[in-house]
């Protein structure tokens, strides 16, 4: 029989290469996850791992069960968690992964709400950017991802194999330092900042924006990239240079020494919850949901 503490350290393994660095990552000593290794063996009566140097590699049954692991493992933690409330216990997990503007401005309302409704509830927070979000969600690492994609962009059907509670639409702005031509300009054509030095984020808006410049016919300069909002703000308040920006991520960020600006073509993106379907029935998540959405809708 294979059992669910087996295949979390066969995935353990598999993603850290080794045994003693799965020890490490699930705090246990390197025999005791050799003797899990050697049990789980045992039970599906094939070798799983075979030592490359000082590396573990999967053999072709090894791949195969891990695929299959995240799958049953979001189950099982699916199922422990609605059998928990069916039986009446006021308690509850909820691993949320947020982008980081979604973190300042929608997580913390969120999460109080949620803490003042169910106080039994225990809810851990990792950042992440998608599509880094929505495959910790798939590989069961996390039950709820705050994620982001740009209207227009492609792969509108990267997400159909989840729950998506759609949260709200943000709008992007140009920023251009005090004292820059454009800067008592309420609106401007992207094309008008052809020829700035630009700072941009993190590397799907850096993709987004360079296929919007392309868009209008030119190819943007690059000099600075950060997935910091407040560095961006701050290098462009240095005069460094321009960029765009979430409206959500500058509100949570003291814009000192720059000008926003409306710009044409309006660039916006679409901002959800992402949950996995047998996930999105426990009462937690659920729960968790709700409670994004109206932080949103504030």
């Amino acid at each position: 029989m294979i059992e669910a503490r087996h295949l979390r350290v066969l995935r353990a393994v598999a993603t850290t290469g080794s045994f003693s660095a799965a020890g490490r990552e699930l705090g246990c000593t390197q025999p005791a996850v050799s003797q899990q290794m050697k049990a789980l063996e045992a039970s599906v009566g094939t070798p799983l791992l075979i030592r490359s140097g000082r590396a573990m590699r999967l053999t072709q049954a090894g791949e195969a069960l891990v695929r299959h692991a995240a799958g049953i493992l979001a189950g099982l933690t699916a199922a422990e968690e609605e059998v928990a409330a069916i039986a009446g216990l006021r308690a509850g997990r909820v691993r949320l992964v947020s982008f980081p503007s979604g973190s300042s401005a929608l997580v913390p309302t969120a999460l109080a709400a949620l803490r003042a409704a169910h106080p039994g509830t225990r809810v851990s927070l990792e950042e992440a950017e998608p599509p880094k979000s929505v495959e910790m969600l798939r590989a069961g690492d996390c039950d709820v991802a705050l994620a982001f994609r740009y209207e227009g962009a492609a792969g509108a059907d990267e997400w159909d194999d989840l729950v998506v509670r759609p949260l709200l639409t943000d709008r992007l702005v140009g920023l251009v330092p005090e004292g820059h031509r454009l800067s008592r300009t309420k609106a401007v054509a992207i094309g008008a900042l052809a020829g700035e030095s630009w700072i941009a984020g993190c590397p799907r808006c850096r993709g987004h924006l360079v296929e919007v410049c392309e868009g209008v016919g030119f190819t943007p300069r690059i000099d600075f990239a950060t997935d910091d909002y407040p560095a961006v703000v701050g290098l462009v308040g240095a005069g460094l240079g321009v960029a765009v920006l979430p409206e959500l991520a500058i509100e949570s960020v003291r814009a000192k020494g720059v000008r926003m600006i409306a710009v044409e073509p309006a660039v916006r993106r679409e901002i959800v919850a992402l949950t996995l379907p047998d996930l999105a029935q426990v009462p937690t998540v659920a729960a968790t949901l709700e409670q994004l959405a109206r932080a949103a809708g504030r």
